[in-house]
């Protein structure tokens, strides 16, 4: 299996380099990169730690975010204090290639111990070479594990993210309306409606801020609102719409029908101004700004209202902020999360150290570190510390209550969402698909890109 790896990562590194012709919907940090979400990395060219070679007391991580850095490099310092273990800490962001660097490492002979994967197609770059780590106990501590069907729990979460129907608790709470109540179409449909005839007193723009422009947001419609149709209401391990997409690009019409119905209420109640043309960083200003209700966007868009938008965030009272789900039927009554990227250990490192850091990663000294300096919401549930995130409480009480799905349409066919479905989204925001012209062209992409 390694001889075969090597070949293709050889193969890989002579080819010239080539541009996935969609946002990898198969890779977790791939996606989570597009989003523009809580995943942009510090300005490029910040040099990486020179590697170092692991022996007994000394183990190598390989971060992707580059903008924790200084955080992760504490808890080596601490680790280190604790157990006399080396932990060197190399984070590469800014544009960099991660899986091509990693790559160029194991042609070098120079992997690191630990280093981070994105989803099932960096994985796949991997197969057979990672530890499983079923055994350990933050495995059974978290559902944000990647897991492979063939070789195990290879994949260690550090952080969660959500896709739910985000609000602004304030405007609910003057317009009367008690987000618990929304379960279902009918109360969604009902709740647009009132906001939308107080919107001069409200101050708003417009009920929902939802931009299905195809070019620069399919990754917004194509992966996370569909995400929905594929895994809102269902258990974790449930991936009965999924294999069906997978099996040819079929899917499930009255399922499909109601999601459809439902994507018609957001075009309905969507800002005109933004619907088919806006832009992600507008879509979340006005958010920010309270002139929006609700907004379709996950959680990571925390980090922006508390940064970029921090001004117009204070000046709307930085209100509270909470998620539904895209109940477009009355069983679907849970949010979608999932961490953006994994740190996997390789096989042939320094195994026993790498697997011993992480379980410590996973326990209360860290978490504390991990959520209240690096800004992580925790995947673990015995972690008692809530990041100061806006929607960090929301997630954690989502969790708690076991109502969460997976992040199922990491395992789409490649370029799905780009060249397929984020169009389709845009032609019915804009009017020219109706209801059922939607279900039918959603059939027909599907199956045209599983077919190609």
């Amino acid at each position: 299996m390694k001889k075969k790896v090597l070949a293709l990562l050889m193969a890989s590194l002579m080819a010239a380099s080539l541009t996935a012709c969609g946002g990898s919907a198969s890779g977790g940090g791939t996606a989570a990169s597009e989003d523009s979400a809580g995943d942009t990395a510090a300005a490029a060219g910040e040099e990486t730690a020179p590697a170092q070679e692991a022996s007994g007391d000394s183990i190598r991580l390989v971060n992707g975010k580059i903008e924790v850095d200084s955080q992760l490099k504490k808890l080596a310092e601490m680790y280190e204090q604790e157990t006399g273990v080396h932990v060197e800490i190399e984070s590469l962001g800014g544009g960099v290639d991660i899986q091509g660097t990693l790559k160029g490492y194991y042609q070098a002979g120079n992997m690191p111990d630990i280093f981070v994967n994105g989803g099932a197609s960096d994985f796949s770059n991997w197969e057979g070479m990672l530890e499983d780590m079923s055994g350990e106990a933050w495995a059974s501590d978290t559902d944000a594990a990647y897991v492979d069907p063939t070789y195990g729990t290879i994949g260690f979460p550090y952080t969660v993210e959500a896709v739910g129907l985000a609000y602004n608790k304030d405007i609910l709470a003057k317009a009367e309306i008690d987000p618990a109540t929304l379960t279902g179409p009918d109360e969604i449909k009902a709740a647009f409606e009132k906001l939308d005839s107080m919107k001069a007193d409200l101050g708003l723009d417009a009920v929902v801020g939802y931009c299905a422009e195809a070019t620069n947001l399919y990754w917004s419609t194509g992966n996370h609102l569909f995400a929905n149709y594929l895994d809102g209401g269902l258990d974790r391990d449930d991936t009965t719409y999924i294999d069906m997409l997978n099996d040819g690009g079929k899917l499930d019409t009255d399922r499909l029908g109601k999601f459809a119905d439902f994507v018609g209420l957001l075009n309905q109640y969507s800002d005109p101004a933004l619907l088919v043309s806006g832009t992600y960083d507008q879509q979340i200003l006005n958010f920010a700004s309270g002139k929006y209700a609700f907004v379709t966007q996950g959680s990571w868009i925390g980090a922006t209202m508390t940064n970029d938008d921090a001004d117009a965030y204070a000046s709307a009272g930085n209100f509270e902020v909470g998620m539904i789900p895209y109940a477009f039927d009355t069983s679907v009554d849970t949010i979608l999360t999932n961490s953006p990227s994994w740190w996997g250990v390789f096989s042939d490192g320094n195994t026993a150290a790498a697997k011993a850091f992480l379980q410590w990663c996973s326990e209360d000294e860290a978490q504390q570190v991990l959520v209240e300096e690096a800004g992580f919401i925790s995947p673990f549930t015995s972690c008692k510390y809530v990041a100061s995130d806006p929607f960090a409480q929301a997630i954690v009480d989502w969790q708690s209550a076991g109502k969460t799905s997976a992040w199922h349409w990491l395992s789409m066919r490649e370029g799905l969402a780009q060249n397929y479905t984020g169009q389709v989204f845009a032609d019915y925001a804009a009017g020219s698909l109706d209801r059922d012209g939607f279900v039918s062209a959603m059939q027909q992409v599907t199956q045209a890109c599983y077919a190609n």
